[in-house]
């Protein structure tokens, strides 16, 4: 089998297409590479058409290998189990960007499945899943009008630039990613650092150029080794049973399609399609139920957009920029974090925030470079919110694409781990649905953060903007409902502060937007953006100052790292007994930082003094609260901290003379003693007496006579330094030595 390649420059690096050298039998298999990262993808088309499909069946799955990355899976078994979040995103981004390109009213299963074959780590794999798709897409036989291209736009050095590395992302104000024809833009998906209307503009118009290039190189490929398109024959249409149903359905859709409650809509539309199929369907009749059903859909979808285009007038009677009545509440559930509910129109979302430990943060085992996340937005859509029944089979592609989305928005305003040492999980739940959930959960998420008192930068708010085109007329719609979102040609979602940006994500139905109308939707998007930031206002200005009650505190420390073994006990028995003693939780950085959490203040405080116990060097004139351990015939060994000893002599034991140690304490005994040495190999000398006596006139006159023959033996740089063993004269405390000449 030969094989072809084609090749274009992007940033200053080859993207590489080839087809033919893997998987024959596919009907078009085309891999990617763009530094060391490469991307396999194959796309099939069925020659037939299931029975009774009415819908189009394209499939798109991408198999994140890890050895791709040069790592094993760290699940049991040691393989690849359910896709991660990002592999899920990477399959609705390719889906996303080449789904509006085929023909209306095609029904082949097309099934696309993507692999990352090497992953460098500095290329990433997503942006490079969609042109291989839409390169395989492109050879394989199917009717698709591509090819597509896809580049990210990022900021390096606070200049836009196409495709920049990993790394140059960590520091990029920007992450977009658009796809599109060499014409017109596709697909928009965004995070960015309050960015202006303007930044985007700019990031987009570089973008084409990028697309375009990408867009080449594919067409060049296909001209060398694309397959037949397959013959398909759209479904043939009888226009004058159209003629018949549109008569009798016209009047009847536009009597009962302007209605502000979406359930009383949508029960008068029910009642004129059961009309209908009673009228003009009866038994044996040559107009059959599903026609009426098919020609039911296509007079509503068009009254509803004749009626935006022509007359300005929504389904609910709104303007075109006309937001629909918004609510706003924080603290709203009694025990958790942090709560806010969000109601726009019938669209309701609860956000409830979740404060833990940084030994919470989510264990990331993908292809990417990224370990682990501290910042997490969980969405879920059950059945009920839009009155319907179904199992629950766990979180959707589509429920994970919202939350990613939601998390992106509001991340550029969640404080650093060192600002605010949590983790943050918020859960959106959509209680109610009427269109543009996802920004409904990211403005109930902002609340949630802020009755949380976590110290966000911004208030972050969302809206979801429609387009309604009918040849060269077009209208923009601000805050779509469920019907505007279905039969609308455009789902614009954008999120951000007052200041800027912080998400894009834009889906299409036609074959691409003009940068001059993207212009128009993010103007128009912003001015809703500012009344909904109003209404959320009228719920919370800015963070709580104080963590809920129900919130686990955080107390943060810092040792020399070379404690750090001290702190953990051999095979972790000490950080055991510590959280066990302090009821607390205790995590440890390798740079010495430990993070203390609990619910109590007094098991917190038990913790820091148990480990400062551990790691704190002793000082001179530090007095402890000790244990007797050991006696001997020189002294009592006393335990001042855990795990760390001294030696109290038997002139040190008490002012009187002593003629036995045991008869001033017992092994067992708790007594409070002060440091009076510390020698050079790091023993400690202690001394019960100084601080018995410490205060009294006796003390005194003894510390001064000590002073005087100090400096008679060490001579004169004994005054006010350090002795010749390693004592500061006046601070031991313990008593002149009997005989012998100072230790050196």
């Amino acid at each position: 089998m030969p094989i072809f390649t084609s090749e274009t420059t992007i940033n200053g690096k080859p993207l590489v297409f080839e087809t033919g050298r893997f998987a024959e039998q596919a009907g078009g298999a085309v891999t990617v590479r763009y530094g060391d990262t490469v991307v396999f993808a194959a796309a099939t088309v069925s020659p037939t058409v299931r029975p009774g499909i009415d819908f189009f069946p394209l499939t798109v799955d991408f198999e994140e290998r890890l050895y791709a990355a040069g790592k094993i899976p760290g699940s049991f078994p040691r393989r690849e189990g359910r896709p991660s979040e990002e592999a899920v995103l990477t399959m609705r981004l390719t889906d996303r960007s080449i789904r509006p390109l085929f023909p209306k009213g095609f029904r082949n299963d097309i099934q696309i499945i993507v692999y990352a074959f090497s992953a460098d780590q500095e290329n990433d794999p997503d942006v490079l899943a969609v042109n291989a798709a839409s390169a395989a897409l492109s050879i394989s036989g199917a009717p698709f009008d591509g090819p597509v291209g896809c580049v990210r736009v990022g900021t390096v050095d606070g200049k836009l630039a196409l495709n920049p590395t990993i790394s140059e992302m960590k520091q990029s104000d920007l992450d977009l990613v658009v796809a599109g024809t060499k014409d017109a833009i596709l697909m928009v998906e965004a995070g960015a650092n309050e960015v202006t209307e303007e930044t985007i503009l700019e990031a987009l118009a570089l973008a084409q150029t990028g697309i375009a290039a990408a867009v080449a190189a594919q067409a060049e490929l296909a001209r060398s080794a694309a397959k037949p398109i397959i013959q398909w024959v759209p479904e043939a249409v009888d226009e004058e049973k159209t003629r018949k149903i549109g008569e009798f359905l016209r009047d009847r859709i536009r009597a009962k399609v302007r209605h502000p409650n979406k359930q009383e809509r949508e029960a008068g539309l029910d009642e004129v399609k059961r009309e209908a199929k009673a009228a003009l369907a009866p038994a044996e009749g040559e107009i059959t139920e599903t026609e009426v059903s098919m020609a039911f859909d296509q007079f509503l979808k068009k009254e509803v957009r004749r009626a935006i285009i022509e007359e300005g007038i929504r389904p609910d009677g709104r303007g075109l920029a006309e937001l629909r009545t918004l609510e706003a509440s924080v603290g709203v559930l009694p025990r958790t974090h942090g709560s806010g509910l969000f109601r726009r129109g019938q669209t309701q979302v609860l956000s409830i925030a979740t404060l833990g430990p940084t030994g919470d943060e989510q264990i990331i085992d993908t292809l990417s470079p990224v370990d682990s996340k501290r910042y997490m937005h969980h969405y879920n859509f059950p059945p009920f919110s839009v009155g319907e029944t179904r199992p629950l089979r766990g979180a959707s592609r589509r429920d994970i694409g919202h939350g990613a989305l939601a998390e992106r928005a509001l991340l550029p305003v969640v404080p650093s781990k060192e600002e605010f040492p949590y983790t943050i999980r918020v859960v959106s739940e959509v209680l109610s649905s009427n269109g543009s959930t996802s920004m409904a959960s990211v403005c109930g998420s902002s609340l949630s953060l802020m009755d949380a008192g976590v110290p966000v930068k911004a208030m972050i708010g969302g809206v979801a903007m429609g387009l309604v085109v009918d040849g060269d007329r077009h209208a923009i719609l601000t805050d779509i409902q469920g019907m505007e979102d279905a039969l609308g040609d455009m789902d614009f979602k954008v999120a951000g502060s007052e200041r800027g940006i912080t998400a894009l994500q834009m889906d299409i139905k036609v074959k691409g937007l003009t940068l001059e109308l993207m212009r128009e939707a993010l103007a128009q998007a912003r001015e809703g953006r500012m009344k909904i930031l109003e209404a959320m206002r009228q719920a919370i200005v800015s963070p709580r100052q104080e963590l809920s009650r129900w919130a686990p505190r955080i107390e943060t420390i810092k040792i020399h790292p070379d404690k750090i073994r001290e702190v953990i006990g051999p095979g972790g028995k000490m950080i055991r007994a510590i959280q066990s003693e302090s009821e607390s939780n205790i995590e440890v950085e390798d740079d010495g930082t430990i993070r203390i959490t609990g619910a109590k203040a007094e098991g917190r405080e038990k913790a820091i003094r148990m480990i400062q116990g551990l790691t704190k060097e002793p000082e001179v004139g530090e007095v402890y609260d000790g244990k007797v351990t050991r006696i001997m015939s020189i002294g009592a060994f006393v335990e001042y901290l855990p795990g760390k000893e001294g030696l109290v002599r038997v002139s040190e034991l008490s002012g009187d003379r002593v003629h036995r140690v045991e008869d001033v304490v017992k092994v067992g005994d708790q007594v409070k003693v002060k440091v009076a040495e510390v020698d050079r190999q790091g023993r400690v000398n202690l001394s019960m007496r100084s601080v018995a006596e410490e205060g009294s006139e006796a003390y005194e006159q003894r510390q001064r006579a000590e002073r005087e023959r100090y400096r008679e033996r060490e001579g004169p740089r004994g005054d006010g330094e350090r002795g010749g063993f390693g004592r500061p004269p006046g601070g031991g405390g313990f008593g002149p030595r009997r005989s012998g000449p100072p230790r050196r």
